[in-house]
């Protein structure tokens, strides 16, 4: 079975710091069922192609009882489709190969790992239960364009018709590590059958590689149920766990209506999921421009955004901000800080705190980000947001997003007067958000640029709003008598955990 990845970022050759495998060599890996290889039909500056071509021996497949073949005949476990066909083989071999670029790590380009690039990936034989249009809708709501090309039975014999396997092809701009997820998670759904035993810790493989898409998924409950094997108590699990991300995440990271009908929802929910995806990117680079490393996610949900930001080493220290502890505790489960390695979990802080309060230990970072928060405020409310916000923590830059009321006419099944979340209060026009973002900034000494996220309508702008503030004075040295020492600052923040910890 083969699987090729292709890039045309410049210098294209940098895929090969990505995955960490060397262009100019085939590189091979043992696999329970046969062997891995890895080697570059093309490598030079303009294109990349790494192809992952994985040899399947019918002996070792066949082994053991719990390895028996679902056809229910003595030689089904030898004579079968495994060795040539994409299915959860593939999935393995891209978690023991590509390991690093599936966690979003490269020592050599940390900065490349972090960003979206243009990425082509093919596999000419994936076995599909639902066919071509299955395809289309498991991979479109997550930015790629398909093509799914049904592969006939004979080509000599037209007339037999289309066999269950497609020529899968996916182009899109987005993270290696999102797009190697995808496919670890999504090819043996599509091919519906896995060649192991499906056990109880198939729930966290699936819930870490969905990290970030998968709750917001329009299909998630097909993607669950078909990667757990149909095992309903485990299907069952994953799904009360993807609803308690995604009801934490939607108030601080997604503009969700509810319309009438179940199309429109459907149609809703892929507009959704790639405009949060291009949301976090935005913001991301945003803060990446600002030079910003130490980074405060204000209103963080879930840890949609804290999982992008803990993901790029650029960031050196990362805290979460949210007034719900259930939503903090969900974002700890995300990060999976009780896995983590002590260097890395040393970089990361959630703090519970109210925005409309002064709470000292937000002072004096670099960048802080409030992505789709301040419309969950009572308008009565903003001026104190502001003041300890803008006034008292006073970060060097303040990344914003929210929704633009004016697209909503562009959102079927949303009328004239509701909004896109339950709980916004309210939703500016492009005029209202620029009219707060500039009176915040010269009330507060910060420049402010304004921009957007998602499609640009050219009569209603695009989805979200976002500006960008940032202090006028963030780079005098005057402005460090307000920052302590970072050791005392974090010994005290510590300190601080600990009688929040004690009084709780």
């Amino acid at each position: 079975m083969l699987l090729t990845l292709t890039t045309t970022h410049r210098p294209a050759t940098d895929l090969g710091h990505l995955l960490v495998k060397h262009p100019d060599r085939v590189q091979s890996f043992d696999l329970p069922a046969g062997a891995a290889h890895v080697f570059y039909p093309e490598a030079d500056e303009a294109r990349c192609t790494a192809a992952l071509l994985v040899e399947v021996d019918p002996l070792k497949l066949g082994g053991g009882r719990k390895n028996r073949a679902p056809e229910g005949f003595a030689l089904g476990q030898y004579v079968n489709d495994r060795p040539y066909a994409a299915s959860s083989l593939l999935s393995s071999a891209l978690a023991k190969v590509f390991r690093s670029a599936l966690r979003g790590e490269s020592r050599d380009r940390p900065e490349l790992a972090a960003s979206a690039i243009p990425l082509a990936v093919r596999v000419p034989v994936l076995r599909c239960r639902g066919g071509a249009d299955l395809a289309v809708r498991i991979f479109a709501p997550l930015g790629w364009t398909v093509t799914a090309t049904p592969i006939p039975l004979d080509e000599t014999y037209p007339e037999w018709g289309d066999s269950r396997y497609v020529d899968l092809t996916l182009t899109g701009t987005l993270r290696l590590a999102d797009a190697l997820n995808h496919l670890y998670v999504l090819l043996p759904v599509l091919d519906d059958a896995k060649h192991y035993w499906v056990a109880p810790d198939e729930v966290d493989k699936l819930l870490r590689a969905g990290a970030g898409w998968l709750a917001g998924h329009p299909e998630r409950g097909l993607i669950t149920r078909r990667y757990l094997a149909h095992r309903r108590a485990l299907a069952g699990e994953a799904m009360a766990r993807l609803t308690e991300l995604r009801l934490a995440d939607e108030p601080p990271a997604d503009d969700s209506i509810e319309p009438a009908t179940g199309e429109v929802a459907a149609v809703e929910d892929v507009r959704r999921a790639s405009l949060a995806v291009r949301r976090r990117e935005a913001v991301l680079t945003a803060l990446r421009d600002s030079g910003a490393s130490r980074v405060l996610d204000l209103g963080c949900g879930g840890g949609a955004l804290l999982t992008a930001l803990v993901a790029d080493r650029r960031f050196t220290e990362v805290v979460g901000v949210d007034v719900s502890d259930r939503s903090l505790g969900l974002a700890a489960r995300r990060l999976r800080l009780d896995r983590l390695p002590e260097r890395q979990r040393d970089r990361i802080r959630l703090w519970q705190s109210a925005l409309t309060y002064r709470d000292d230990r937000l002072r004096g970072y670099d960048a802080a980000v409030l992505m789709e928060v301040v419309e969950h405020l009572d308008p009565p409310r903003l001026p104190a947001l502001e003041d300890a916000v803008f006034g008292h923590a006073r970060p060097g830059t303040v990344v914003v997003t929210t929704p633009n009321v004016e697209y909503n006419v562009r959102y079927e099944g949303l009328g004239p007067d509701r909004f896109r979340h339950a709980d916004h209060r309210f939703e500016w026009t492009r005029a209202e958000f620029a009219a707060w973002v500039d009176r915040v900034a010269a009330a507060h000494g910060y420049t402010a640029v304004l921009g957007g996220v998602g499609d640009d309508d050219p009569e209603v702008g695009t989805p979200t709003q976002m500006a960008v503030l940032t202090r006028a004075d963030r780079d005098e040295r005057a402005g460090r008598d307000e920052r302590p020492d970072l050791d005392e600052r974090r010994d005290r923040n510590d300190s601080n955990d600990r009688k929040e910890a004690t009084n709780r």
